[in-house]
């Protein structure tokens, strides 16, 4: 399997959880797990779209900011979820370096449509890239 079909697999399987998460009913500690959980799924589905971008467009996207800018000029991400992509990793930023509970439970609100936009944009480079 090459690094970036193993990547989009990671990347599928980590969505899973947060998926399975959300689906909880809502409590701290499940908003919580979410957090952590919508972390690691978008570290995972920004270094998938990094190496096709690399691999496929010849594009060195250093950061998750130039990933998500990236893919909108190559066509992965329309220009709505650009927008809201960015807003996703700026989110990303906040919870990882702090931990505010107003702040969390306003991400906590977002995680579904995010676990969604991240779904489309896996979905992008799968179809570009040929499914795994």
């Amino acid at each position: 399997m090459d690094e970036l079909r193993r990547r989009l697999a990671l990347a599928r399987r980590a969505l899973a959880t947060l998926r399975e998460a959300l689906r909880e009913p809502a409590s701290a500690l499940v908003r919580d797990a979410s957090i952590q959980r919508f972390e690691y799924v978008f570290e995972t589905a920004w270094k998938a779209a990094q190496r096709f971008l690399r691999d496929h467009e010849g594009i060195d996207a250093a950061s998750p900011s130039s990933a998500v800018r990236q893919s909108h000029a190559v066509g992965l991400l329309e220009e709505a979820d650009a927008r809201e992509a960015l807003e996703m990793v700026s989110d990303r930023n906040l919870t990882t370096h702090t931990y505010n509970e107003a702040l969390a439970i306003r991400i906590f609100g977002r995680l579904p449509a995010y676990a969604d936009l991240i779904d489309r944009w896996l979905a992008a480079v799968e179809a570009r890239a040929g499914r795994p």
